[in-house]
This record gives structure tokens, sequence and C-alpha cells, in this order.
């Protein structure tokens, strides 16, 4: 008898066969963040990003234009480039030294004329070219050349996502955090979309929104999530925000989806956020964590605040006077929002592999996870060979 998680075998939380199927069928045919506009601003300037199976880099040409392709030389398939960098005119493949321009043709093949005494067609040996596209100030690309627009990808869900423009706003580079998490990426989306342990798992460190009155739903394969702040919060609001507000008023609250696959946005009247999930294996995933905020310039003393506070500790959150923090040692108990998920999430995977795990019935606040599991699995049966 399989067992089962929800909707799915616990297989699929546990096996490298589903974790391969998934590279293959989800993170190799869907749009995959790279990075925010302002990563690449000149000519030169470029960055790798794993997009399933395909390492795939974007650089800026010396006509201003970004272009994308997948980092494989075209002599025996060595990546050309490391993660994030610039150069001046050409991308040289380490191991031989074939040379291409900014624009992906390929330029320089030494010894050409000994190595290749029958001649060889530069034109036809250009770098095989990715998609890339802009939405709401982040680089995406996709390894298929010619996909569905990012527009049309996220169409249905750019209105649920909160009146912030993230192009207008500046980096703030000391909340900017990478860290993995030992358990199954779903487990790691699970948890973020799951509203009924808000008020529970969170209690001490969510407490300024009010969870009993969040509005939640799909569009699409991509959730969407608005909570307001609890009457006494929001009373104190302007008060007790850490730092300029980010959206005008009279807008409040907290919007924070899950775009499928894996990209969480999070974003307030004070920041906006992205939570990046990059899975590694059957029971490992990383985070990626990158916030903005207002471009003002008077405002040392926010900032100065935020360091006091040990604000976006491990994106955990601001920590605010009376907070009960009793260890910081104990994730329960260290006023980190943060270090409570990655318990809970690594806590469930281990429980995968005991023969009595058996899940309870799902509660109205759960209704998000079965959604997401129904739409990972009709969207690897649509894509299936």
């Amino acid at each position: 008898m399989t067992r089962m998680y929800h909707l799915m075998p616990v297989e699929a939380y546990t096996s490298q066969d589903w974790f391969d199927r998934e590279q293959e069928l989800i993170f190799s045919r869907t749009w995959r963040y790279a990075g925010f506009v302002e990563d690449i601003p000149e000519p030169g300037h470029y960055i790798s990003v794993q997009a399933g199976l395909n390492n795939i880099f974007i650089v800026m040409g010396r006509d201003h234009r970004l272009r994308a392709f997948h980092n494989i030389c075209r002599h025996r398939g060595t990546q050309l480039i490391r993660a994030v960098g610039k150069t001046q005119k050409a991308l040289t493949c380490p191991y031989h030294d074939w040379t291409y321009d900014l624009e992906g043709n390929l330029v320089s093949v030494p010894d050409e004329e000994r190595e290749y005494p029958n001649g060889i067609d530069k034109s036809c040996l250009g770098l095989k070219p990715a998609a890339v596209d802009v939405w709401r100030g982040m680089l995406f690309v996709h390894p298929d050349p010619n996909p569905p627009s990012l527009a049309a990808w996220f169409g249905e869900v750019d209105p649920h996502l909160g009146p912030h423009k993230p192009e207008e706003l500046v980096e703030y580079p000391e909340a900017r955090s990478s860290y993995e998490i030992k358990a199954n990426w779903k487990i790691v989306v699970e948890n973020y979309i799951d509203v009924y342990h808000l008020s529970h798992l969170h209690s001490n460190t969510l407490y300024m929104y009010d969870h009993a009155k969040a509005k939640y739903g799909w569009s699409g394969p991509h959730y969407h999530f608005w909570e307001p702040p609890t009457e006494e919060y929001g009373a104190n609001l302007e008060k007790n925000l850490p730092s300029p507000r980010v959206i005008p008023e009279p807008h409040v609250g907290a919007w924070v989806p899950m775009l499928f696959p894996g990209i969480g946005l999070g974003a307030s009247e004070e920041s906006w956020n992205v939570f990046i999930i990059t899975p590694l294996g059957p029971n490992l995933t990383r985070i990626e964590n990158r916030s903005k905020v207002a471009n003002v310039s008077g405002w040392e003393y926010q900032k100065q605040e935020w360091s006091s506070w040990g604000f976006w500790k491990d994106f955990g959150g601001p920590k605010y006077e009376g907070d009960d923090v009793a260890s910081e040692d104990d994730p329960m108990a260290s006023g980190d929002f943060t270090a409570e998920d990655i318990y809970a999430c690594e806590q469930q995977q281990k429980s995968l592999a005991s023969p009595f795990l058996e899940i309870g019935p799902a509660a109205t606040g759960e209704s998000p996870i079965t959604n997401h599991q129904r739409a990972i699995l009709e969207f690897m049966k649509d894509h299936e060979k």
C-alpha cells in the first residue's frame, strides 16, 4: 500500500527519481528567477543561474541589450562562466579557449588552422540561446529560447500582489542571506503557504498580523495571500514601522504570495522581499532572500535601528521590545520566525521515513497545500513526454 502525504505519495518527497522528474518536467519548463535588474548594470556584466537541468547566464551586450545563453561551450560542453562577473569584450571557455562575443557568436578558435586543417564553420557554433525577460524589477530566464511570455505566465496573479513597485526601491544589502534547509522543496513551499500554522507556530513572532482575516487564493498555479495588521498594531502603525513606507497610505498589511514553482514574495508597508527556493536534492533545499526598501536618502537613523534590533537576522523579521526570547539556541524560542519554519520543515522531513506516518485531515487553512500539490501533479502530467 502506498503511503500518502496529502495528494502525493511519500516518495514524492524522498526519492531521487521524483526529484529528477521534477527537475526535468517543472524546473526545466518554467521561468526561473535569476536576480534583480541592477545586478547587470553595464555591458559585459553577467550572472548565471541553475534552471532545472540547465545552467543559464544573462549578459549585457555592447548594445546594452540583455541576452541569455546556455552556459555550455559548443566544443566540449564546459561551462563558460562562473556565477557572477564582468568581462570586457568576450567570453572565453577555460578548457580550450574557444571565445565568444557578448552576443553569443563564436569569434575565435585557438590554433584553428593546425587543429582544423579542413576548416571549421564558426557561424553555426554560437552559444545556444535561452530566453530572458524582466518582471517587477526582477530578471527571469527560461531554457526554451521561445517560451510563453513572462507577462502571460504571471498575468493572472499580478493584480493580487499588492501596490508595491519594487523596480523603484533599493536593495538593503544587510538583509541578503542564503541558507539550506534539510527538507524537500515542496515541504518548504507548503510551510510557506500554510495559513493554519501562522497563529500557532508563529504566535510570538508574527503577532502583528490578524491571521484570522487573511485572504488567499489561486490564479492558475500561483498562490496569493494578504492579511491586515491587528487592530492594536495598526492603531500605531507609523510608529511601529521600522523603516519608511514603500507603499502609500492607506494601504496596509502583508502580501505573501508563492509563485509557481518556488518564488516567494513578502511585501508589507515598509519592505519588499524575495524568497527563492532552489531544490538541491530530495531532502535538501537552498533559500535565497533579498530585500528592498524605500529609495530615500534621509533614513540613516532607521538603518541604525534595524541593526540594533537585529532586524532581518536570517530574514527572521524585526525584534520588538517585549518579545519573549528565551534562548537563541532553541529555534522555537529564538524570536525568529525563519528559525521556527526551518525547524518545522526539517522535522516533517524526518517523519517521512517513519512507517507510522499517517497524515490527518486537512484544516481549512491547509487547503493551499493540497492545491499546490494538485498544481504540481497537473503540470508534470501536462509535460510528460
